[in-house]
């Protein structure tokens, strides 16, 4: 049991379990990769806590890690303006990706290697994006003593 609720059960146990470890996937991938990692990595914890008592475990010590970083993301203005300048430079690329504009002449490579991945990687910059400058917002929100 966790905090006086019972284990899910047949489908949504099953359910939890695939979003659970997806989330903490997309989390893993996206401490390397553009993306809020820290959050997903702390939602797919959230959902695995239910069923699992190592992932209540892990939950507290990798939340505090991401409040912690998120409260330094927005402690000061000149880290807000950096914070949002980066999910719109990643939402830019993403436009970019996804356009896919001709090869330009200074490009070293073959034009195979110009903006590989196409539409998939420019969703995927934009979405994660659009989740860091939701997360920023948040952040403001939560962290930061209202003026």
């Amino acid at each position: 049991m966790f905090a006086g609720r019972t284990t899910p059960r047949g489908a949504s146990r099953i359910i939890g379990l695939v979003v659970g470890w997806l989330l903490v996937l997309i989390g893993l991938a996206a401490l390397v990769l553009p993306g809020p990692g820290l959050l997903a990595l702390v939602a797919g914890l959230a959902v695995l806590a239910q069923q699992y008592e190592w992932a209540r475990r892990w939950l507290q010590p990798v939340k505090r890690k991401a409040f912690s970083a998120a409260a330094q993301g927005v402690k000061t203005k000149r880290n807000i303006v950096l914070s949002f300048a980066g999910a719109l430079i990643l939402v830019l690329l993403g436009v970019l990706w996804t356009v896919r504009p001709a090869v330009p002449g200074w490009w070293p490579l073959e034009d195979r290697w110009w903006l590989t991945g196409g539409w998939s990687v420019g969703s995927g910059l934009i979405i994660s994006g659009l989740l860091a400058a939701a997360f920023i917002v948040y952040s403001i929100r939560r962290f930061r003593p209202q003026t």
